[in-house]
């Protein structure tokens, strides 16, 4: 049988965050990804394999003002992959009229369906088009939980063209290494991640904590944690062994995500999967996709978005009772094996590829 290609489409690739798109795509078997992207972004996660389209920025202009590209179709048709798979909304409008004539397949994250649609004024006209037209053109669109499919229907997906799958993470063996931490955050300092409530949460909650990522707020945090005086290390962005290792070191994380002021929210935070997955709890919030994940009072504790007395509240609850914490963090990587696992979940994503184009063993 003629080799299964799929291209993996990111208009830049690939940003040290988006490890879940590469752990997606690595873990195929049936099918071979071939990732393709427009522009090159040095992170941790580049690969000189990776094909990209633009050595020039400014050769990119063309494509995002039309979302036509000569050039970008004729790599794409070089690779001869049987669909292509873009990842974010915005990104699937810059890749399917290159991408015409092949089955699309556009996952949808978070920011692409709730923020960048509500947008005012021309930028947001012009960009809820574009969503309308990949709408269209994608054979399949995949939600990562059913806040963003609803999110994306209310944006005018149909909703016989849309399906939830959870992307997956890997299923590490558990280690064996002493806790570090009580408590870690890992994601972007930005304002839907709620650094801020946690670090004013852990003002009342005594705790050797630890804060992994980069982002426009990383400075802010920094100070007013030095501000509350509490006892936080900034790590900045590392590589994923590196915050496997940070989270396997720590007692519980915390993900006090929000619904930003602008409408940003998340989809499914991947962190927190991978957190389960190495058996610890996790303490969030009711936001989007995240109950999808922790089941409250089995997997983790949840409280209501920015209520940073019931973050307080729950940290100390865990953080006071080891047998809780490993009843939860045993319950919470038992859910990842079964329902968030990289491999099962990528070995259903290909199902849906064959189904999409015909394929069968």
């Amino acid at each position: 049988m003629p080799e299964r290609r799929v291209v993996v489409w990111r208009s830049a690739m690939i940003s040290a965050s988006e490890t879940f798109i590469r752990n997606q795509a690595d873990a195929l078997t049936r099918w071979r990804p071939v990732y393709v992207g427009a522009t090159r972004t040095e992170s941790v996660l580049a690969r000189d394999t990776d094909l990209i389209a633009f050595a020039d920025p400014r050769s990119f202009m063309r494509l995002r003002l039309t979302g036509e590209s000569p050039h970008l179709r004729r790599l794409i048709q070089g690779v001869r992959p049987r669909l292509v798979h873009a990842h974010f909304g915005g990104d699937g409008w810059l890749v399917s009229g290159a991408a015409a004539g092949l089955p699309l397949v556009v996952t949808l994250h978070g920011h692409d369906v709730t923020r960048q649609p509500a947008t005012p004024g021309l930028k947001g006209v012009r960009y809820r088009r574009n969503l309308r037209t990949v709408f269209g053109r994608a054979r399949l669109l995949i939600a990562v939980s059913e806040e963003i499919r609803r999110h994306a229907i209310r944006w005018g997906a149909d909703p016989d063209r849309i399906r939830v799958h959870h992307t997956g993470v890997p299923i590490p063996a558990l280690p064996a290494v002493p806790k570090q931490w009580d408590v870690a955050f890992v994601g972007r300092f930005v304002e839907k991640k709620g650094a801020d409530d946690l670090i004013a949460a852990l003002a009342a909650v005594p705790a050797r904590s630890v804060f992994v990522g980069d982002g426009p707020l990383f400075a802010r945090m920094q100070a007013y944690a030095r501000e509350l005086r509490i006892d936080a290390t900034f790590l900045g962005a590392r590589p994923a062994d590196e915050v496997y290792r940070v989270l396997a070191g720590s007692r519980l994380l915390a993900a006090p995500s929000r619904t930003a002021a602008d409408g940003d929210s998340e989809g499914l935070p991947t962190t927190v999967v991978e957190a389960m997955a190495l058996g610890l709890p996790v303490v969030s919030t009711r936001h989007s996709g995240i109950p999808e994940a922790v089941a409250d009072g089995v997997t983790g504790l949840l409280g209501a978005e920015g209520d940073r007395e019931a973050l307080a509240a729950h940290l100390r609850k865990l953080l006071d009772d080891p047998g809780l914490q490993a009843s939860m963090g045993a319950a919470g990587r038992a859910r990842a094996e079964a329902e968030f696992d990289v491999t099962r979940q990528s070995r259903r994503l290909e199902d849906l590829y064959d189904e999409l184009t015909g394929q069968r063993e």
